[in-house]
């Protein structure tokens, strides 16, 4: 059995996570994909969302979705969130499975100063979302797919007061409007 692990903020989850996570599964063969929403990534500022709003927008945005699991592992483990900690966690649930790791393309340079990477990238295969398509040169299979949406857009734009309408799943834009999230200006 192939699988793919999708870490990451997903804050929010937007339409770009989701359609990268099919390609990744049609292009690769993979059963399914869990969507792992990290607490605090040692690379990255702080999610805007809690860790819940953000676990119940993932979960509202691959519903119905039989190919798409989410798993809460790092939201129940103190910070910061390790990649390695998490595929190990998997890995003792699906003993048997062959394991990709999903990243995206501006994760590559980083990736030498992941905690304990050379063990981590003797256990999964990476697989990196090219979203860009600006051609960064790396040795992983790439998901080539240009999707112009970000968080962080996505994020400035209810700040903004403007529609995010087609840029996440409805239940999606319905969370953050019922739950007044990202309101507050965004750098």
């Amino acid at each position: 059995m192939k699988i793919g692990i999708y870490g990451g903020a997903f804050d929010p989850v937007h339409h770009g996570h989701l359609i990268l996570a099919r390609e990744a599964r049609e292009t690769f063969g993979l059963e399914k994909i869990i969507f792992v929403p990290a607490a605090v990534s040692p690379f990255k500022q702080s999610p805007a969302a809690s860790p819940k709003m953000r676990l119940l927008m993932l979960q509202a945005a691959i519903e119905g979705e039989n190919e798409f699991v989410l798993d809460d592992c790092e939201l129940r483990r103190p910070p910061p969130s390790y990649t390695i900690d998490t595929v190990e966690e998997i890995r003792r649930r699906e003993a048997d499975a062959e394991i990709y790791y999903l990243i995206g393309e501006d994760n590559v340079s980083t990736l030498g100063k992941w905690h304990r990477f050379t063990e981590l990238e003797k256990i999964v295969r990476f697989v990196v979302f090219d979203r860009t398509q600006a051609g960064t040169k790396h040795d992983y299979p790439p998901v080539h797919r240009r999707i112009d949406i970000s968080a962080t857009e996505i994020r400035k734009r209810v700040a903004a007061g403007r529609s995010i309408r087609y840029f996440v799943p409805r239940s999606v834009e319905e969370i953050i409007d019922r739950q007044k999230l990202y309101q507050e200006q965004v750098k």
